[in-house]
């Protein structure tokens, strides 16, 4: 087994990655409690969304763990279960059956692109400059979620934003497991962003912040409300509002795997030469999982940038991922404690695993202005907008320009002048 996952190479051990593992599940295991939520405004029933949401978790994370030997989990979006409900379902009053199949259509597509390695070779051309950007891009946004969550930072109408209420107890326990964790972190503690969420948990049940769980064990929820739902619907999907809402789907769900992959790779050392060994084989798997999961009865499944958290624990092979499959296969069972991990609690692990990112930007050429405005706007737009495919698509806008106005357009690859036309289309049809 250690063997296989190259322990002795990457530097790590069974301990590690377990513990990456458990601190990646606990980063991310909301989306079994907040993707039902969603979905169910869509008409959808909650109880079989939470078992294909856990369902297709598990095939995710096992397929990229052991295709591509990477430490990320695979779940639902939440940009884009969002989007198919508030956008596809109540905004265009498209039936939820019908949006699954556009979904479904997607993730096939998806899939064929995958294998005929366009994902892949659209990634690996990406300048490294950007890359970089990219991945401490994810980081302001990762930490901007956890200051949101934690209500840390909350809305404002006269500032757009402002400082949260420090005299509320929840957002003080966010503050304690913030501090708990930089401190056993600054110490050299492996495994530091789990334990401090362990503990802030407890403290929080403690001093009845959190609600004790009223039973350990649940029943799992029937999936046949939304089973195979899916394939009753092909005939629905071949018109102009459908075919827009299908290439929404392909063009989110791209970008946000690519910056994930790019900012998880960079993060762990395993970029080699400006590309990403066996990305190919980790889109493979993202792209599978979306097919499984809509059969299922969930929305796009893609790679989730809370896999930060486990690298930042010391994951740094698939057996991470195989971890994290085990532990949404036990949540299963278990549903009830889910509830005990509460935004107090995985915030301050988001604001951490954030800073750490952050620390991307140091390889960017800051000195040469073609480089760093287009750097700065993928940066600055992804917590701004709250979109890391928006980030990404501006920043694919501006580079090819800035090297064009260089009278320097045979340093970047044709496909960057087709992304940055495609990019450009795509923000006039938005508009």
């Amino acid at each position: 087994m250690s063997s296989f996952f190259r322990f002795r190479e990457r530097e790590t051990s069974y301990k590690q990655e377990t513990i990456a593992g458990l601190t990646t599940f606990l980063s991310m295991a909301y989306i079994l409690i907040v993707n039902p939520i969603i979905l169910s405004q869509a008409g959808m029933d909650k109880g079989a969304v939470f078992t294909a949401t856990a369902l297709s978790a598990i095939i995710g994370s096992l397929l990229i763990g052991l295709l591509s030997n990477y430490p990320i989990g695979i779940a639902p979006s939440m940009g884009l279960n969002s989007f198919f409900t508030f956008s596809v379902c109540i905004g265009m009053g498209i039936p939820w059956q019908t949006a699954l199949t556009g979904v479904f259509v997607s993730g096939i597509l998806f899939v064929i692109l995958s294998l005929l390695k366009i994902r892949e070779k659209i990634i690996n051309i990406i300048p490294k400059d950007l890359k970089h950007a990219i991945a401490g891009g994810i980081g302001f946004f990762i930490a901007f979620i956890g200051l949101k969550n934690a209500g840390l930072i909350v809305g404002n109408e006269a500032t757009f934003v402002a400082i949260g209420d420090f005299k509320s107890p929840v957002t003080l326990l966010a503050v304690f497991c913030f501090i708990l964790t930089i401190v056993l972190m600054v110490r050299g503690v492996k495994g530091a962003i789990f334990y401090g969420m362990v503990i802030s948990a407890a403290a929080g049940m403690l001093i009845g912040l959190i609600d004790k769980p009223e039973k350990i064990v649940g029943a799992i929820p029937s999936l046949e409300p939304t089973f195979g739902e899916v394939f009753l619907n092909i005939d629905q999907i071949f018109t102009p509002e459908m075919l827009a809402v299908i290439f929404t789907f392909l063009f989110v769900a791209f970008f946000d795997t690519a910056g994930a992959l790019i900012a998880i790779a960079s993060q762990a050392g395993l970029m080699k030469n400006n590309e990403i060994p066996n990305a190919g084989k980790a889109l493979l798997a993202d792209s599978s999982a979306t097919v499984v999961g809509s059969v299922l009865g969930t929305s796009t499944t893609a790679s989730m940038i809370e896999s930060s958290s486990g690298i930042a624990a010391g994951g740094r092979t698939g057996f991470t991922s195989v971890i994290i499959s085990a532990c949404f296969a036990i949540a299963l069972f278990f549903s009830p404690l889910l509830g005990v991990i509460t935004a107090e609690v995985t915030s301050p692990a988001l604001i951490i695993v954030g800073a750490l990112m952050a620390m991307e930007v140091k390889h960017i050429d800051w000195g040469k202005l073609e480089i760093a405005i287009p750097a700065f706007v993928t940066i600055l737009m992804m917590p701004l907008t709250f979109s890391v495919a928006t980030g990404i698509a501006l920043g694919f806008i501006l580079y090819p320009i800035t090297m064009l106005a260089l009278k320097r357009p045979k340093e970047i690859h044709p496909i960057m002048y087709g992304l940055c036309i495609a990019f450009m289309g795509y923000f006039v049809y938005l508009a």
